[in-house]
């Protein structure tokens, strides 16, 4: 197959991202790897260098990829730290970021329900992987989640003898070949009820922040619906714009 371009009504820029995101999806480039020079790569495509740097701009904007200035570009990875940063919006109420620590309280593998189905996109009646678990922060039980994943996809994960890590999208990047790209959360103002109370240590009735995310992968597909209920007297949710 010719890697030439063939322009449309798009800029061709956005083309060329498109085709280097399959690249990097069919795992071509894998995560943390360095990608070829921009010279490599517009002689290949046969396009000026500026127009290959406003595609690999698009990527690193998309949080994709990484551009370091003299070195070159690299796949983005899901480190600890990345994640944190870039999902992870609870910070205490002094502006601090707090590494959260996870207790793993259900891992399971059962039919979705039709909320679940919608969100991820699944046909009726299809199986999924349901984690749930607590997240302390300062060690304290700020957060119930319950995350759910296409047992399709992830097929192994209920079953997995290893601990689940701390950041869950860097697992679905490493065994199973999904990154997460971005991802879209609503919040909503909730009363807590008793699973709360047993969890998170708070009264029935507390006010609770809920969050409610589905993450989608390279493609745009949806690949994990989480639920997040959020006890704030010592923690804000933030989000820099």
């Amino acid at each position: 197959m010719d890697s030439r371009v063939t322009p449309t009504f798009r800029p061709l820029y956005q083309q060329l991202k498109e085709v280097l995101l399959a690249r990097i999806v069919s795992g071509e480039w894998a995560p943390g790897t360095f990608i070829p020079s921009e010279s490599a790569l517009s002689r290949e495509y046969a396009v000026s260098v500026g127009t290959l740097r406003k595609a690999l701009d698009a990527l690193a904007k998309d949080q994709v990829v990484i551009r370091h200035q003299g070195k070159g570009t690299v796949v983005a990875t899901h480190d600890a730290d990345r994640s944190l940063f870039q999902f992870f919006h609870l910070v205490r109420l002094d502006g601090q970021r707090s590494l959260p620590v996870s207790r793993v309280l259900r891992r399971e593998r059962r039919q979705a329900t039709a909320e679940e189905a919608q969100a991820l996109e699944l046909e009726a009646g299809e199986e999924v992987i349901h984690i749930r678990r607590v997240r302390e922060l300062d060690d304290h039980p700020a957060l119930l989640e319950d995350a759910v994943v296409s047992a399709r996809l992830f097929a192994g994960l209920e079953k997995s003898p290893e601990p689940l890590p701390n950041t869950l999208y860097h697992l679905y990047q490493q065994q199973f070949g999904c990154s997460v790209a971005n991802a879209e959360e609503r919040l909503f103002a909730v009363a807590a009820d008793s699973q709360d109370k047993t969890h998170l240590g708070v009264k029935v009735g507390t006010p609770l922040l809920e969050i409610r995310r589905i993450a989608r992968d390279l493609q745009g597909h949806p690949v994990e619906w989480r639920l997040s209920r959020c006890e704030t007297s010592q923690h804000c949710y933030v989000n820099e714009l």
